[in-house]
């Protein structure tokens, strides 16, 4: 379908691309993989035609429709989102208003015999052929499915595009692409502003989309739920993989191995020629087989390794200062914006070490009960920080607060306080500030840099309480699963709001879903909730199918869906049945540990070596309190199970 021939490009005399060539084939699912500055997006522009290559050519039919959507576009405004999604199908509007015309002809002229007036009559039903053709009979329909499925309410459809913030105005463009069918969709990190079910929505979209996907993307879940290949962009050169992001990885430590022992075959064979050209370059009788040697070694291409992107943060959260064994507590919890009511009733107790997560819909309220427990926005209830908690809260626009004429080194200089203070280089280098990068401003930051220099200001201080509201927006890949590592290992509180699914699995075991104006706990991991959410989407979607087949009128109306709650409650016993396990695991395991100490004691001589040891005690006592913990937890599980 589109063919890349010979591609080069060249800025200021480096070479990003060197002679690169590949075809993207009909329904290929294409995900580009690279170090960050390897030249993904630029890629995605020249095959856009946005840039033109220094060299080469990349060759389409003419019929071939490209559909792409940047990191950053320029918005329209002055129409609603409905107006403005329609214009998408420019040429049925501008069908339709032929045919306006045409009837208006038909009402003033009475030449009814003449030429002019059969060729009008031949026109209209061209043009009706037309319309038919294209399907605007369904617009409106198609408008609504992909609005709704971004995440769009239909009493969003009538606001005007200005009032909505600029994630939100980037699913309009993404709406308004895939309305238009392309045969190729280049898509620049399309989930940055998407919550965890319009993501779904878009993964299951992507199953029946008819054209070509090439697309750039840091969500690791996205590109293995998507692609099945993976195109690598690495020391100006494109290695080309028949598989999905999870397995290229494999693949690409495979290869580079091999690379490795290549080149450190062919170093021994350069040893030894180099030998041999020294031990006979002096002997005249031998100076033409010499002088053969150091041509043959002219004429070697060396083996490359590609580069490896060793570069990644190194850190870990301080030890957290000692707290109350309740963090938070929240008690019939509401807000309200104006007339605007965004959830109410909330009502859950955080305990010391636990790691929950916040998830729903983008405008449910998760990152507004962030600012409440932050106490940076008003509101009713009851919300109380337990004894000595200590707060860090990580904002969802965390890197646009950051002073932009402040250098690096000031930004965190200036926050640190004590001791901190001698160790801020050493910091700043662990989050890849060093040399002359401490002392650039942060204006001139791109979004990646500006989220590591928020998340060093995290560590200046033994917070026992972290608040975390997208903190994986602007990070590449290895970086998350550095800060995932972190999260993990830090022994204070969680409380997180992220869309990257991969990133919250295996840090959350304990979820409250804001949904529908209501807070509801699920006591089960991420990939467990993503499938009961499955589940009742699809209901969702099956209902509304019947609400659909009754209702008679021509426009879209609201229909309020429930989902089929026999499906729904058998994968929530589902999940609570999975938790169920997990916890009788854990009582195993701590029941056993616990029984290993009391042999011990049960042993004279074993008890009096143990007299004096006061680490053992207190891990004693500690495996007893979990396992009064895993079994009260255990009895609240329990009691959920229906039958």
């Amino acid at each position: 379908m589109i063919s890349v021939n010979g591609v080069t490009v060249s800025f200021g005399g480096h070479d990003l691309f060197d002679n690169i060539s590949f075809l993207i084939n009909a329904k290929d699912r294409i995900g580009l993989a690279g170090k960050n500055g390897a030249g993904k997006s630029t890629l995605l522009k020249i095959l856009s035609g946005n840039q033109n290559p220094t060299k080469g050519e990349i060759s389409m039919p003419k019929s071939c429709k490209i559909g792409y959507l940047p990191q950053d576009m320029i918005h329209q405004h002055g129409r609603t989102v409905f107006e403005e999604t329609e214009s998408a199908f420019e040429e049925i509007q501008q069908l339709e208003n032929r045919i306006v015309e045409i009837n208006h002809q038909f009402e003033t002229r009475t030449d009814y015999e003449s030429k002019e007036y059969s060729q009008l009559i031949e026109e209209q039903t061209d043009v009706y052929t037309r319309l038919d053709m294209l399907g605007a009979s369904n617009v409106h329909e198609e408008i609504e499915k992909i609005l709704k499925g971004l995440g769009f309410d239909r009493k969003d459809f009538d606001r005007q595009t200005a009032e909505f913030s600029g994630g939100w105005r980037m699913r309009i463009e993404l709406a308004k692409l895939l309305l238009q069918k392309p045969d190729v969709l280049l898509l620049d990190e399309p989930t940055n502003h998407l919550d965890i079910e319009a993501i779904m929505w878009l993964e299951e979209f992507m199953e029946t989309f008819a054209g070509s996907v090439l697309l750039i993307s840091h969500d690791k879940t996205f590109l293995d739920n998507v692609t099945n290949r993976t195109i690598e962009i690495s020391n100006q050169k494109i290695y080309d993989y028949k598989t999905n992001y999870s397995r290229y990885l494999i693949l690409r430590k495979e290869r580079r191995e091999q690379q490795e022992n290549a080149a450190k075959n062919q170093q021994k064979i350069i040893d030894q020629t180099e030998v041999l050209i020294d031990k006979y370059r002096a002997k005249a009788s031998k100076a033409a087989f010499a002088q053969s040697l150091i041509k043959k070694l002219d004429r070697m291409e060396r083996v490359e390794i590609d580069d490896d992107d060793t570069m990644s943060m190194n850190f870990r959260f301080p030890a957290p200062a000692h707290s109350g064994k309740i963090v938070v507590t929240v008690e019939n919890a509401a807000k309200n914006y104006g007339p605007k009511h965004i959830f109410s009733g909330a009502e859950f107790i955080i305990t010391k070490g636990e790691k929950i997560g916040l998830v729903g819909r983008n405008g449910e309220g998760k990152s507004t009960m962030m600012k409440m427990i932050a106490k940076k926005v008003d509101y009713e209830g009851k919300i109380v920080l337990g004894h000595s908690v200590l707060m860090g809260y990580f904002e969802q626009d965390q890197e646009e607060k950051l002073d932009p004429k402040k250098t690096v080194f000031e930004t965190i200089d200036e926050a640190a306080v004590g001791e901190v203070r001698r160790q801020v280089r050493g910091l700043l280098g662990s989050f890849l500030f060093r040399g002359d990068d401490i002392d650039k401003k942060v204006q001139v930051l791109s979004g990646g840099e500006r989220g590591r220099l928020a998340l060093c200001k995290l560590l200046l201080e033994p917070y026992n309480l972290l608040l975390m509201d997208e903190p994986t927006n602007h990070l590449d890949i290895r970086s998350k699963d550095i800060l995932k590592r972190a999260l993990i290992d830090y022994e204070g509180t969680v409380i997180m709001v992220s869309h990257d699914r991969d990133f919250m699995k295996g840090i959350c075991d304990r979820l409250f879903e804001f949904r529908d104006g209501m807070v509801k706990e699920h006591l089960c991991d991420i990939e467990e909730f993503m499938a009961l959410r499955k589940v009742e989407r699809l209901n969702e979607l099956d209902l509304d199918k019947k609400e659909k087949k009754v209702e008679a009128a021509a426009k879209p109306v609201a229909v309020v869906s429930q989902p089929a709650a026999p499906k729904s409650n058998e994968a929530e016993q589902k999940a609570i049945k999975s938790q169920i396990k997990k916890v009788e695991e854990s009582i195993t395991n701590l029941e056993a540990k616990i029984k290993e100490c009391d042999d011990k004691l049960a042993n004279a001589d074993e008890y009096t070596k143990l007299m004096n040891d006061k680490t053992f005690f207190a891990n004693y006592e500690k495996l007893k309190k979990d396992l009064e913990l895993e079994m009260q937890k255990w009895e609240d599980l329990s009691g959920k199970v229906i039958g």
